[in-house]
């Protein structure tokens, strides 16, 4: 982004997580699939991923992604669930108007979270994710194309991607439209026989504003279509039942079949007189599955040094549940659809983030232009409303409340060549 000083290039990137879904809606498929894993856990540490491996859409003029390759470190350790792996992306420019990418991404998962030790037994497995993408200009117009597969021992997903952006008054003003397609194919270990799709398909509009030499603004507005099998296999919801020494039962969920959901975010970012910049985002969100949420954000980037950048982060969210949850049913299959899943119940979370990165230029070898090591540690704390902790022994719904925190660490190198 030329003449944008560097704490505002460092800063964007937290402005404009809206472009995670413009190289691959297989991000969002991962965040959908709703195994014994929580979607907004997973959704949030490839949203880290994806701003700190470089795959985000310049928020400004139409500008190539520069040549670098990345590789990434990231562990996620909260709820009794463990996620760690490494991630490799490499980008290369094809001539003065194209770039590639490729990506090679690998999640180790282990989770003996509270819906596993309650109604389950821990598991651990892998996933492995493997994209492509290209990335052209001409003139104040980009184009981006990309193809996302992701494989594991019960759940693969495929997904296309295409977008555009385009430069109007002189720059100033940033017009973008995406569509995102997924195809998902949903299994279940230890049944050979189930078998159920789950297509996904993701509408993006936005705008961006520069507002002054110092400030910009963003605008966006996104709707998420889902159709198929979109609850999971393997969960349960509970029901009073007085023949049990438990006081209840369980029974498999239900979920309908389709989905849509909208959100609309603002994002706005100033560059500070001493090299600093400050963001703030607001996003609300609402589907038809009766869940309304709200996401505010702030952020500070600061530089120590020439060399040395610091960047502090809040968040907090906020969400209602599903019209078709609830924590305990009054009895066995009370209602058409069931659910238990403690991410379609009322609940919020708080996130406090740090990072620190560093820019070096080698000497050798010569092929090296630059480098960049950088460091990001976040603090989550989610406490649900209507989510009850099982493993407290006592009457049926008068278990407490449900809470725990979790911690996320992210250490990756960019190299630019």
């Amino acid at each position: 982004m030329p003449g944008v000083p560097k704490a505002v290039r460092v800063a964007v990137v937290g402005v404009t997580d809206r472009a995670l879904n413009k190289s691959s809606l297989c991000y969002r498929n991962r965040c959908i699939k709703q195994r014994l894993i929580t979607r907004r856990i997973l959704f949030r540490i490839l949203v880290i991923t994806l701003s700190t491996l470089g795959v985000l859409v310049p928020l400004l003029a139409a500008v190539l992604p520069e040549d670098r390759a990345d590789v990434l470190y990231h562990s996620y350790d909260g709820g009794g669930i463990e996620v760690t792996g490494p991630s490799i992306l490499w980008r290369k420019m094809i001539g003065k108007y194209n770039s590639v990418m490729a990506n090679y991404y690998i999640d180790a998962i282990s989770s003996a979270s509270i819906d596993v030790i309650t109604s389950a037994s821990p598991y651990s497995e892998h996933r492995t994710e493997k994209s492509v993408g290209l990335t052209s200009i001409n003139e104040a117009t980009t184009m981006n194309l990309a193809y996302t597969t992701s494989s594991e021992n019960d759940y693969d997903a495929q997904s296309a991607h295409i977008g555009f952006s385009h430069d109007l008054f002189g720059d100033l003003t940033t017009v973008s439209l995406g569509y995102s397609r997924g195809w998902d194919e949903v299994g279940k270990s230890g049944d050979p026989t189930f078998a159920e799709d789950a297509d996904r398909q993701n509408y993006r509009l936005g705008f961006s504003q520069i507002l002054t030499k110092n400030s910009l603004i963003g605008l966006d507005f996104e709707t998420i279509t889902d159709e198929g099998f979109l609850n999971n296999p393997y969960r349960s919801v509970r029901y009073l039942d007085a023949t049990s020494a438990l006081g209840y039962s369980y029974e498999p969920e239900v979920y309908p079949r389709t989905r849509t959901s909208n959100a609309v975010a603002i994002r706005a970012l100033y560059y500070l007189p001493y090299r600093a910049a400050i963001r703030g985002e607001y996003r609300l969100y609402t589907d038809t599955w009766d869940i309304n949420a709200q996401t505010f954000g702030l952020g500070y980037t600061h530089p120590l040094e020439k060399d040395w950048i610091l960047d502090f982060r809040y968040r907090y969210y906020t969400q209602t549940h599903a019209d078709f949850y609830s924590d305990l049913f009054p009895f066995q299959q009370s209602q058409n659809f069931l659910a238990r899943d403690k991410e379609l119940s009322s609940f919020n979370d708080q996130t406090i983030g740090i990072g620190i990165s560093y820019e070096f230029s080698p000497q050798n070898p010569t092929f090296i232009d630059k480098g960049s090591l950088s460091l990001n540690y976040d603090h989550i704390r989610f406490d649900y409303d209507d989510f009850r902790d099982l493993t407290v022994v006592t009457a049926p719904g008068q278990e407490p409340a449900y809470s725990f925190s979790a911690d996320t660490v992210q250490f990756f190198l960019s190299i630019w060549y």
